[in-house]
């Protein structure tokens, strides 16, 4: 996959402070206070007040302040799934295995690795590594972890479970027993962050979070990790305050000595805040925004594709949709002449166009990158737009008259989520499907998605490891045990599909695993179990004075930043 270029340097610019943030418990968000005048007039005039208040810090060439639309979900390592959260807790957690500049693996809290049988990894620890409270870090927390990962709170328990049986041979080795070959054990083994046993037992959170019925534990706003950066400060939806570890093991490539994150959910505000100076890098500008931003003084923008793919779901296992008015009262998603319908029906060209700013790749894909499917053109293949043709499906299946149903999206997750549904319920609109679009904040839709709460849906997925097995394991197989198919909230079942996905997950011959992974996937795109739309494309806006790091899984790492040169 071609990736943008890495880095952007320019000179310093100088900054005004910020004000302390005030909170005001009648409202929902906390207002953007004290700016200053310049930016209040900029607020007024693009509607801003619904913006998140930031942080007061000293002026310093050190300090980083970076916003997102949304915040983190928790601070426990093990309970959710996304890269806003996986990243965040990635500044003060570390895995066994980590990632380069280039995604190219190499040694973390691990420093060498032996596959001694097909089914047995030896893995020698780094020595002398401390968690942040002091405890020295051994083989008992590792095996502690990856057993905690595996729980059924944990939204990475597919992966945990596809690395085998941690067993401590001495306090710096672990073997992994696998109970079948894992073509990609490493790729697994660096999605599963590393926990301090005793500090998880003093504080009673050996289970993770259970994210979904809102459980409230103390590892969800509070931290204790081997990384570079420790959590000082976590106030959900308002701010999260990071210090650099003194101890860490490792070495630090940036200069960033403390960093706040501020959730700012309004496009403009965010736009505001990052031309005012008020923060230093904005994670998701608005596409509307980049060709502005482009040409403002003091700011810079860095953009290349991520592995991401975009998708809807459906509900295909019920009888009746849970959020809908159909003819009959059935569930129309079980036919697969109406779920191809949708499919036509999409314009796909006019959302890259007129939503996305031309920051989309459109696909007819499944998995995050098209490596995933060995660049085979024709799985990446998209059906055509053709509403006539959609309109025969639909009279074909009986619903010539349409139907009513919700649809649910996040709208603060990925780029121009809810702008994206909105334009999906006007394409539909022309087969008499009427769509009421349910938009809500991650925090609210993931949960709601995991309870298998809805009858359609819009989802991405992505992340660091671009083999197909990151998604047929987790999001396209049926749903079974140990977190198979887990993502599959549509709970469709294919089981020729999920033979051929299972058999290529512990195939070690990459010939015959590239033949398995093609068949699988070309099976569950006949089916059209969900309609692929693109992959999004990753804008960063930042001060001139930041030098950051773009990578493809959209990972933000603080020890390579650097705020006015070194």
């Amino acid at each position: 996959m071609n990736h943008c270029p890495s880095t952007l340097v320019a000179p310093v610019a100088a900054r005004a402070p910020l004000s302390a943030p005030r909170h005001d418990p009648s409202r929902r968000r906390p207002p953007l206070n004290a700016l200053r005048s310049a930016l209040r007039a900029l607020a007024v005039t693009l509607g801003c007040a619904g913006g998140m208040s930031l942080v007061a810090l000293p002026v310093q060439a050190q300090t980083l302040r970076w916003a997102g639309a949304g915040d983190m979900q928790t601070a426990d390592p093990h309970s959710q799934n996304e890269i806003v959260t996986n990243a965040m807790n990635g500044q003060v957690y570390e895995r066994l295995v980590a990632r380069d500049r280039n995604l190219n693996i190499v040694p973390s809290l691990a420093t060498e690795w032996t596959q001694v049988k097909p089914t047995l990894w030896r893995v020698k620890l780094r020595q002398g590594v401390k968690f942040q409270d002091g405890t020295p870090f051994t083989a008992d927390d590792v095996v502690f972890s990856v057993t905690r990962a595996k729980d059924v709170n944990s939204n990475i328990s597919a992966y945990a479970q596809a690395v085998g049986t941690p067993r401590k041979v001495d306090d710096s080795t672990v073997e992994f027993q696998l109970e079948q070959v894992n073509p990609i054990f490493l790729q697994h083994l660096d999605l599963i962050f590393i926990m301090s046993k005793r500090w998880s037992e003093q504080h009673k959170v050996t289970r993770p979070q259970n994210y979904k019925d809102k459980d409230e534990t103390y590892a969800a706003t509070h931290s204790n990790g081997t990384g570079p950066y420790i959590m000082v400060d976590r106030q959900p939806g308002i701010r999260t305050s990071f210090k650099r570890n003194p101890n860490w093991w490792g070495k630090f490539e940036g200069n960033v000595q403390e960093a706040v994150f501020t959730p700012i959910a309004n496009d403009s505000t965010r736009l505001a805040a990052l031309v005012s100076g008020e923060v230093d890098v904005v994670l998701d500008p608005a596409p509307r925004d980049l060709n502005k931003l482009k040409q403002t003084s003091g700011v810079k923008v860095l953009e290349g594709p991520e592995n991401r793919l975009i998708f809807i779901g459906m509900d295909q296992a019920r009888d009746k949709l849970l959020y809908g008015k159909v003819p009959g009262d059935k569930n129309p998603f079980k036919d697969a002449r109406v779920r191809q319908a949708l499919y036509q029906a999409i314009d796909i060209n006019a959302i890259k166009l007129k939503l996305m700013n031309g920051l989309s790749l459109p696909t007819g894909g499944l998995t995050p990158s098209p490596l995933g499917a060995y660049n085979d053109a024709q799985i990446e293949a998209r059906l055509p737009y053709d509403v006539a043709a959609a309109k025969k499906l639909m009279a074909d299946a009986g619903y010539a008259n349409g139907f009513e149903v919700t649809l649910d999206c996040t709208n603060n997750r990925y780029i121009n989520d809810e702008k994206i549904c909105l334009a999906l319920a006007s394409m539909w609109a022309q087969l008499k499907v009427k769509v009421n679009v349910n938009a809500q904040p991650r925090t609210l839709m993931f949960p709601k998605l995991e309870k298998m709460d809805t009858s359609l849906y819009m989802f991405g997925w992505g992340g660091v490891i671009t083999d197909a097995e990151v998604a047929l394991t987790p999001l396209l197989r049926n749903r079974g045990e140990k977190g198979v198919g887990y993502y599959n909230f549509g709970n469709w079942k294919n089981d020729k599909f999920d033979a051929l996905a299972a058999s290529s997950s512990v195939e070690p011959d990459p010939k015959k695993r590239e033949e398995l992974v093609k068949s699988a996937l070309r099976e569950f795109k006949a089916q059209n179990h969900v309609i692929p739309l693109h992959r999004q494309m990753i804008p960063w806006a930042f001060r001139q004075n930041v030098t950051v790091q773009h990578r493809a899984d959209n990972w933000f790492e603080l020890r390579w930043v650097t705020v006015g040169g070194k």
